[in-house]
């Protein structure tokens, strides 16, 4: 079978999987799948699932699609197996951004849970973009990815301590803060659905335009530079993606672990392919992963509910160490 039979075989498969954990999504939770049987007859039945779990299941999807793309982007850019979507400082300032709202402005018994929300998702889409400027600033551009993969990892220490000194600084928001660096897509509705559906599909599109630039880095960026690929042009849109993707998915749930790391090395255990091809099954691939997670979350201590930004750093960290083992038994690396 060739590379690209296996990879429709895997896009086939994945969308399959999608849509059956989209249905399953809809009957998890605390009043089980009596919701779904109910619903065209009980109002109170169709409110929950259509305007509760359906789009919390669809969010979990798109916003692990965003982090899984966001991911292969970042391995093919820093040309790192170990690079994930929150390496250029999104995450730290992303988390600061909602310490900050959260310090300044706290959360008001007289406002509504969706003003709250629209507030805390804009500091941290805010401080995500930030974040990534600052190392960019930092590094001085993108011309050398060694010096901006090390900007990113000084930005994202530097941010995190500030983040706690904020939260010292104000402990009322320690529990909210604490929701938030586990992760949720509790609160993930149609709008923020729409939002990041936007986002993936104008990151998708991007990504797999630049899909040859990230084949010519694979083979070192001496070679990049020889076959005439303009690199710095398509650093700066990559990063740019990457910025983007990595805010919007963790503006609306929060900071998910392993999902951006785990995905494109999953995919590239099952095919070999092209860049252009590899951040859209990574996408797919992310996808799955987190609904899975959701549906978990929801469903292992049921009517409770779990961090599922913990699940995805067990299920995840898990699945890592278990493909480093391999490829180190069969001489390969991660």
């Amino acid at each position: 079978m060739t590379d690209r039979a296996r990879s429709l075989w895997l896009a086939l498969g994945v969308g399959l999987l999608s849509l059956a954990l989209l249905l399953v999504g809809a009957g998890v939770g605390s009043t089980g799948f009596e919701s779904v049987l109910n619903a065209r007859s009980d109002p109170v039945a169709w409110q929950i699932v259509w305007d509760i779990r359906l789009p919390r299941t669809l969010g979990a999807w798109i916003a692990g699609a965003l982090l899984g793309l966001a991911g292969a982007v970042a391995q093919g850019l820093f040309r790192n197996p170990l690079a994930d979507p929150y390496l250029l400082g999104s995450a730290s300032g992303a988390a600061l951004g909602v310490a900050v709202a959260l310090a300044l402005w706290g959360v008001s018994p007289f406002a509504t849970e969706w003003l709250v929300r629209l507030g805390l998702t804009g500091a941290a889409f805010a401080g995500a973009v930030a974040g990534v400027v600052l190392t960019l600033a930092l590094a001085k551009g993108v011309q050398h990815t060694f010096r901006l993969l090390l900007a990113g990892v000084i930005v994202g220490v530097v941010l995190s301590a500030a983040r706690d000194l904020v939260t010292l600084a104000a402990p009322d928001t320690l529990q909210a803060m604490q929701g938030f660096t586990l992760g949720s897509t509790g609160f993930v509705g149609w709008p923020a659905c729409g939002v990041m559906g936007g986002m993936l599909v104008v990151a998708s599109l991007v990504a797999a335009a630049t899909g040859r630039v990230l084949d010519g880095l694979a083979l070192g960026e001496s070679t990049a530079i020889s076959l005439g690929l303009p690199l710095s042009a398509v650093r700066l849109v990559l990063v740019a993606v990457l910025a983007l993707a990595t805010g919007a998915a963790v503006a609306q749930t929060g900071l998910i672990a392993f999902v951006g790391l785990a995905a494109p090395h999953l995919v590239r255990s099952m095919v070999k392919t092209t860049h252009a091809r590899l951040v859209l099954l990574s996408a797919a691939t992310g996808g799955v992963l987190l609904m899975a997670a959701d549906v978990l979350a929801r469903w292992v201590i049921a009517p409770q509910e779990l961090p599922v930004g913990v699940l995805t750093a067990v299920l995840g960290g898990s699945y890592l160490l278990w493909l480093m083992h391999r490829r180190r038994s069969t001489g390969g690396g991660l």
